[in-house]
């Protein structure tokens, strides 16, 4: 028998994703007499009798023979929803909808479901929404086929422009991809269909090819056994009044029954319990009483979403793997866990979320980064985990770090963290935890480079100005022109080859500065010079740069300036031939 394709709905923050997942059920529950949508847990069932209903003749014009009985929708959007959909190997989610908003393209958390979407191998399709934001465009509610028609040449150039945008934008991430009515290969090309989802525009094409699409290509994996053991993931972990903790399910394969003994993965340790209520949700138009919310169901079969009572739920894991007890039911679920959780010897960073899900899609992405992970695990930030980052900082600064994902950190946590110095990247979004700590690497980098070159003995050539001696010696302070480089304090100068003081200060109109610049006119002080002694008015002095100073200074050379690097150059050879002077 082959089950409805599970869809899941992807984008960016504001593309559209939630009015996505409205458009396709207000469009559902108009076709009335079609069949409307059954409310799942955690998911909506679109009939196959409404799909054929709402594409009319499409089907007919793209050739698409639809044996599915339907689709099923997972209601929640984003990433975090659909890392939950784990299973071994992959995804449970068959197709998936990417909404782009078509004026602003692909942006970070489009990319990041992209990258998602790939790690899972999962298909999807892109919806470029918010076309009613085109000027000039005339709504067209239903078909994006029909309304193409009815837009003016202008329009209908403009759509084009930001489809091709996308186009590229998509073939930079290794996609190849086509408007939806000039697609000439679906297994090459990623269908691009325009729409409104405010307005219901394209939600008939986006449909048809869901189904179309799962009928052609995905029918192997959509066959079930229908008598056979369930096989599930945990979406989410719930309190209800009067039932306790509750696990909302998504059943991709055989069927469960009130009564059946259950396999699901606990914090830290599995939990096999007997299922005491097969719960869905009542229509709304049922739901007299809101404590009163769920039908008690004795069977379910796949694809479906259902709460599950059954005692014993408390330390149950989102994105956990479900098996109907039987042979080997404890060892799968057992081996699928471990093989999310890490412990290991890497040089890497250690990972906290509050899923099993979460926590897989961001080794996932880390790996897929080039970073291997040290600790991963679903539960807060503790101490320990602060304990085994410090032990990798030092031997790598940059991968000894804590990443939270949804988590909390307890004080003890925080305590030693600050204590020595270990960085916690914490965030709601996972590509923000991946952008803080890029960012980060940048900073810290920037920062180091910035304290090397504060270090650095740089090239500088100076000319005492005539007329500007303010004090002979003890130290002498003196007028100078900068000609070439940079003048910093604590520098030795040397005329002729010959160290003739050390620049203690530097001013500038009565303000000290910590280093002067070409063609910069300033005072500076002069410990050990003399003027009439070694240094006189008119003089040009240059920078004594000891050799291991001069072995940091070329290690930098690409921050030298041509001019610099020519002085460098001139230095060098004066130190060189006084060196062979002192050794004659």
């Amino acid at each position: 028998m082959i089950r409805k394709p599970i869809i899941t709905v992807l984008g960016h923050v504001d593309a559209g994703k939630t009015k996505m997942l409205d458009a396709v059920r207000g469009t559902v529950i108009a076709e009335k007499e079609a069949g409307g949508i059954t409310q799942h847990i955690g998911a909506t069932e679109v009939p196959i009798e409404a799909v054929k209903k709402i594409s009319g003749g499409l089907i007919q014009k793209y050739k698409f023979n639809i044996t599915i009985p339907g689709l099923l929708f997972i209601d929640t959007p984003g990433h975090e929803a659909f890392t939950n959909l784990r299973k071994r190997g992959g995804s449970i989610a068959d197709l998936a909808i990417l909404v782009v908003d078509i004026q602003k393209g692909l942006q970070n958390q489009t990319v990041e479901a992209i990258e998602i979407l790939k790690t899972y191998k999962t298909p999807f399709i892109v919806a470029a929404n918010k076309i009613d934001s085109i000027r000039g465009w005339q709504l067209h509610k239903g078909s994006i086929s029909d309304s193409l028609k009815e837009q003016h040449k202008s329009v209908l150039e403009e759509l084009d422009t930001k489809v091709y945008e996308l186009v590229g934008q998509l073939h930079e991430k290794g996609f190849n991809s086509e408007r939806f009515d000039r697609v000439k290969d679906l297994t090459k090309e990623v269908i691009i269909i325009p729409t409104s989802a405010k307005f219901g525009e394209g939600t008939p094409e986006v449909l048809l090819f869901l189904a179309g699409l799962s009928q052609k290509y995905l029918e192997k994996k959509l066959s079930i056994h229908v008598k056979g053991r369930g096989k599930g993931t945990v979406l989410d972990v719930k309190e209800e009044r009067g039932l306790g903790k509750t696990i909302d399910v998504i059943l991709y394969d055989g069927n469960l029954k009130v009564g059946d003994v259950i396999v699901v993965g606990g914090t830290n340790e599995l939990i096999v319990t007997k299922i005491r209520a097969l719960l869905q949700p009542k229509p709304l138009d049922e739901i007299r009483n809101p404590k009163e919310k769920f039908n008690n169901v004795m069977e379910v079969h796949a694809a479906a979403g259902v709460k599950i009572s059954a005692p014993n739920l408390e330390k149950a894991l989102a994105g956990s793997p479900l098996r109907e007890m039987g042979e080997n039911a404890e060892r799968e679920v057992m081996e699928e866990i471990q093989r999310v959780k890490i412990d290991s010897e890497a040089i890497g960073p250690v990972l906290r979320a509050d899923t099993l899900g979460s926590l897989e899609a961001l080794t996932k992405l880390l790996e897929g980064k080039g970073i291997k992970v040290r600790k991963a695990d679903v539960g807060d930030i503790s101490r320990r985990d602060i304990m085994e980052a410090e032990t990798i900082k030092e031997r790598d600064q940059f991968k000894g770090v804590v990443f939270g994902f949804h988590v909390k950190m307890d004080e003890a946590a925080k305590e030693e963290a600050l204590k020595k110095e270990v960085k916690v990247f914490s965030s709601d979004v996972v590509y923000r935890l991946l952008e803080d700590y890029n960012k980060w690497i940048e900073e810290e980098k920037r920062a180091q480079t910035k304290e090397k070159m504060e270090k650095i003995v740089f090239p500088a050539k100076i000319k005492i100005l005539s007329g500007y001696v303010f004090r002979n010696s003890k130290p002498a302070i003196v007028g100078v022109r900068i000609i070439a480089g940079k003048l910093r304090t604590n520098i030795e100068l040397s005329k002729k080859g010959r160290v003739v003081g050390k620049v203690k200060a530097i001013q500038l109109e009565g303000k000290d500065l910590k280093e002067a610049t070409e063609n910069q006119e300033v005072a500076i002080s002069i410990e050990g010079a003399t003027v009439g002694k070694n240094i006189e008015e008119g003089d040009e002095l240059i920078t004594f740069i000891p050799k291991k100073k001069l072995e940091q200074l070329e290690a930098v050379m690409e921050q030298l300036s041509e001019r610099e690097v020519d002085l460098l150059e001139e230095i060098k050879g004066i130190q060189k031939v006084e060196l062979r002077e002192e050794t004659a």
